[in-house]
């Protein structure tokens, strides 16, 4: 690696991360409003229809249903206490 490339690579990775201190910096200083993180709880669910038909006579289609309340869709991620690992 010549000196000329290795001043040039030098310069490239300051420059990323200066630019990336800088976004970081701005996103940090930016006002929320007062607002709470996350949504409002909803009652409910959203249903999401996929439909797939292959042109040859096959295909699927499925109905998956997502809460809106959001600790109900965290539960669903939680394994059940089924088996020999109980605590």
């Amino acid at each position: 690696m010549t000196t000329l490339s290795a001043c040039l690579a030098l310069f490239i990775v300051l420059l990323l991360a200066g630019r990336a201190i800088w976004v970081l910096r701005s996103e940090a200083r930016q006002d929320d409003g007062g607002r709470p993180r996350g949504i409002v709880p909803g009652r409910g669910y959203t249903e999401i229809r996929s439909d797939y038909f292959s042109g040859l006579g096959g295909g699927s289609q499925s109905v998956t249903r997502v809460p809106k309340d959001s600790q109900e869709y965290a539960r669903a991620f939680v394994p059940g206490r089924r088996g020999k690992h109980r605590s």
